[in-house]
């Protein structure tokens, strides 16, 4: 009977995005994620070495769905809200991303995984940003890489802290309130974006 590689490094991905997600690289062991994905711990080490190097990877395929599912918006500050809409939606539909980058950020002193290559994906959105601002389809009155980080802020503070937002917002879950909530962010990228 043929070993199936794919189907088990796949279950492996699945199961420690999950235990990451939840607990974060410190919080969680190989032996624990091997139970959760039903396969042998040797396994797990076969085919990512350690726990640091599989949190890396699952990172990193996270970054790369994202960035294929969003792409870079095009220069004007109609598209800039319209990239924070659908940016929203992403983060709402993946909250693993985010919950896998607070863990980085708590876990990680030095350098990320991945983190050159990470550079260059937010330069090149940065870029483009100053494309725009150079065309004066986008504010100049901040600065591109400052108007980059804010945009992100304005977008994922929701599913950064959802226990914040629910509390001064009274709601959460709703159908209505996700309407709203992304209302709202669009509408402050596009005014955060729009030249004076």
């Amino acid at each position: 009977m043929a070993w199936d590689t794919e189907g088990t490094k796949r279950r492996i991905i699945e199961a420690a995005t999950e235990r990451f997600a939840a607990c974060g690289p410190d919080g969680t062991t190989m032996e624990r994620i091997a139970k959760e994905a039903g396969v042998n711990k040797e396994r797990v080490y076969a085919y990512f070495g350690t726990k640091d190097a599989l949190f890396a990877t699952i990172l990193r395929d996270q970054m790369n769905t994202a960035t294929a599912a969003v792409p870079v918006p095009a220069t004007g500050a109609e598209d800039v809200a319209q990239y924070a809409g659908r940016l929203f939606d992403y983060l709402e539909e993946h909250p693993h991303l985010m919950r896998l980058l607070q863990w980085e950020a708590l876990t990680i002193t030095g350098d990320v995984p991945d983190e050159q290559r990470r550079r260059d994906l937010y330069a090149q959105r940065t870029a483009e940003l100053a494309h725009g601002q150079a065309a004066d389809l986008l504010t100049s009155s901040i600065d591109a890489d400052l108007l980059n980080v804010l945009i992100l802020g304005v977008v994922g503070y929701w599913t950064m802290l959802p226990q914040v937002a629910r509390m001064i917002t009274g709601t959460a879950g709703t159908e209505h309130e996700q309407a709203r909530r992304r209302a709202a962010v669009v509408e402050a990228a596009r005014r955060l974006t729009v030249p004076s």
